[in-house]
């Protein structure tokens, strides 16, 4: 960071000055855990002499504080982890029972980012018919929100006695979630418009209301790998189209990133788990209810409350898990 011109090159700056705040903050709460094992022996000898216990609970309380944030640090320690991210719900087959289950996981999302005080934004949403979601894409912006929301790729199932059955029949439903990292301005990401097909349409709400009277949705179609994305939110098709590029520049983005991954597990020769399009959690609704995550076996048992935007036992579940097995095969 000294040499000369450094400050000049953001593109080569920016990443570089990220992973030394990144390390700096990891400094900063391993200097306050080594004060605090200085601290121990005066405390033990103070309990000894029979001095207030409740000022030695809340110097616990603050190791404890302390120790949790390294550990989490430690936990978010990738190299994406840090930046904002987008968010892809899909319904599985099934029509309205399928896209309404959606619609729950994208309410059960945007509650999580709330709790943790993250900014959301809904940047493209199709309704269904009847009710729930035929698609929705949506940005969770805040310290950390990749690296934590990463591990909910997968299929989703939601077991419960359906609202749309008259005859009050229990159903299953299916769908998929996808998170990326959100492209940073610094990032490189070369789209050429040859490989771009651009289609304009008419955008429209549920059921077919409020159809607008100009072409202002658009779909952009990368023709090399066949990624697809939409954006319909905005009145106008300048906005819409800067919106699914940007969408667009995060899917090819984290497309090489899973590219790099692939090759290095192969030269490793390790096996590389199937995240995307295996089924990663059920949420039980009838006849008990339950929330279980197939790949940690964290199961918690208020369901409504998860649905509320309590994730974050499988978050960290998830984080420990793979924590582990970095260790393991490093």
């Amino acid at each position: 960071m000294e040499q000369p011109g450094f400050w000049d090159d953001r593109v080569k700056s920016a990443p570089l000055v990220k992973q030394r705040r990144g390390v700096e903050r990891r400094l900063d709460t391993l200097r306050r855990l080594r004060e605090d094992a200085e601290e121990l022996g005066a405390w033990t000898e103070l309990l000894a002499e029979g001095e207030d216990e409740s000022e030695a609970a809340d110097f616990m309380s603050r190791v404890r504080s302390d120790l949790h944030e390294l550990e989490m640090q430690l936990k978010l320690s990738g190299p994406e982890d840090d930046k904002n991210a987008l968010v892809a719900i899909h319904p599985g087959a099934g029509g309205t029972e399928s896209q309404d289950w959606a619609e729950m996981l994208l309410r059960m999302y945007i509650r999580w980012a709330e709790r943790r005080g993250f900014d959301s934004e809904i940047l493209e949403r199709l309704d269904g018919e009847e009710a729930g979601i035929k698609s929705a894409t949506f940005a969770v912006r805040g310290e950390y929100a990749y690296g934590y929301l990463h591990g909910e790729n997968g299929v989703h199932r939601l077991v419960r006695i359906s609202p749309f059955d008259q005859q009050s029949r229990r159903h299953t439903s299916f769908a998929s979630v996808y998170v990326y990292p959100e492209v940073d301005d610094e990032v490189d990401v070369e789209i050429e418009d040859k490989d771009l097909r651009v289609d304009t349409f008419r955008a429209s709400g549920a059921g077919g209301q409020h159809v607008n009277k100009t072409e202002s949705a658009v779909r952009i179609t990368h023709l090399p790998t066949n990624i697809v994305v939409s954006c319909q939110n905005q009145r106008s098709q300048i906005k819409n189209r800067a919106t699914a590029m940007k969408i667009l520049r995060a899917r090819l983005y984290d497309l090489e990133l899973q590219k790099r991954a692939e090759e290095n597990a192969k030269r490793e020769g390790e096996k590389k788990e199937i995240a995307w399009g295996s089924q990663i959690r059920s949420y039980v609704l009838q006849p008990y209810q339950m929330v279980k995550d197939h790949r940690t076996k964290i199961e918690v048992g208020d369901a409504q409350r998860v649905l509320d935007g309590g994730i974050d036992d499988f978050i960290d579940g998830w984080l420990s898990r793979s924590m582990e097995s970095v260790a393991e095969t490093g």
